[in-house]
């Protein structure tokens, strides 16, 4: 189990390393291609837009061929993906290669983490799933670092060097023990799991975070760029949100085990809707940096519960978890491809204001929710 949370932590931090990588470097692409807000938008949106087309396939083949094989070929995608990314050449190429990462984090995630979260103790999915959560945040917390080096040597040497990593992952899941056979499926797996009032709570308290991160990630550059500050000091920006956030996962989780998945959610959530009402007003760099950092951490802490009410909801409906977690690459890439090209749309056709009081608008109305519907989503087995 140790070994397999070692794998899988270090494939999440791949590929949330290769996604994030792109923040530092969205202004400097957006010049260089003469990108407008909602060009940058598709550039940044590319990857969860392979994430979404990838999910079903993902999915389907963590049930048919086994979570081994459904991460191996996650893994084999994100390596050949972000070695071409180190050396494209024009904008098509690089949203072509975020895309393909996007169908690899799909497969690697339904396969790693339905394989992981196969053998946790139900009494500790939310602490497995908060460790797994931490190395991906560590992930973002690279990818800048990794932006910031590539805008000052070149993309073709660290975007080389994660894709060799993934390789070399790919090399390491072969050598752990073969994981158990899927459960069963059903002709209409997804059908059923949609039939699911726990599934489609997870759903959507997973879509909500992925909405202001991608509404955040692109707007939050481009007005830190106009405030003056520095490419470095963007990519410090979101390296510091990284990394709260991850360390904060370990504790959420322990927290959703034991209070209940609902207390971390509603935290988190109410943080977001208060930072989101202010994010647009600050005409000072170093403030709307700080408006970032939270607005970023107490959205991403929602998704450690989250994830784990939704697999709670997987289990009651006797289906593998590996189809859980591709629900969750479903989910999650639309709302940050929808935050990150429609917020774009939206904030180049009226200003920054709109998007993020929309997304105010959403977290008031998720809170009123969840007030309605704690009783039915407390745990399946109660936390000690």
């Amino acid at each position: 189990m140790r070994r397999l949370l070692l794998l899988v932590g270090a494939v999440v931090l791949v590929d949330t390393m290769f996604f994030s990588a792109i923040t530092p470097l969205l202004p400097t692409y957006a010049e260089r291609f003469d990108l407008s807000k909602a060009g940058a938008g598709v550039l940044s949106g590319s990857y969860a837009a392979g994430a979404v087309l990838g999910t079903l396939p993902a999915g389907w083949l963590a049930v048919r061929a086994g979570s081994r094989r459904t991460l191996l070929l996650g893994l084999g995608l994100m390596a050949v993906s972000s070695i071409a990314f180190a050396f494209g050449g024009s904008v098509v190429v690089l949203d072509a290669t975020r895309f393909a990462d996007g169908i690899g984090g799909a497969c690697a995630w339904a396969g790693g983490m339905g394989w992981l979260i196969s053998l946790a103790p139900p009494s500790e999915r939310g602490t497995t799933i908060g460790k797994a959560m931490s190395a991906a945040l560590a992930g973002v917390l690279l990818g800048p670092v990794v932006g910031a080096v590539a805008q000052g040597v070149g993309p073709e040497v660290p975007f080389t060097v994660v894709g060799a990593f993934a390789a070399l992952l790919a090399v390491g899941a072969l050598r752990l023990p073969i994981p158990p056979p899927a459960v069963a499926g059903t002709e209409r797996p997804f059908a059923v799991a949609a039939s699911s009032a726990r599934v489609r709570t997870g759903a959507w308290l997973v879509l909500v975070p992925a909405l202001v991160f991608g509404t955040i990630e692109v707007l939050a550059p481009l007005a830190l760029d106009r405030l003056g500050a520095s490419g470095l000091a963007i990519g410090a920006t979101f390296l510091v949100a990284a990394a709260i956030e991850g360390v904060a996962q370990l504790p959420v989780g322990r927290a959703t085990d034991r209070l209940g998945r609902l207390a971390p959610i509603r935290f988190g959530i109410a943080g977001a809707l208060a930072t989101l009402l202010v994010l647009s007003l600050p005409d000072v760099a170093w403030l709307l940096a700080s408006l970032v950092v939270a607005g970023c951490v107490l959205s991403g802490i929602v998704n450690t519960p989250a994830m784990t009410v939704l697999s709670d909801g997987v289990e009651s409906c006797g289906l593998d978890y590996g189809l859980g977690f591709a629900i969750v690459n479903l989910v999650w890439g639309g709302g940050q491809l929808v935050g990150a090209v429609a917020g774009a749309a939206v904030a180049d056709a009226t200003s920054d204001t709109v998007p993020y009081l929309l997304l105010a608008a959403v977290c008031a109305g998720t809170l009123v929710g969840l007030h309605r519907r704690a009783r039915a989503l407390a745990p399946i087995r109660e936390p000690a």
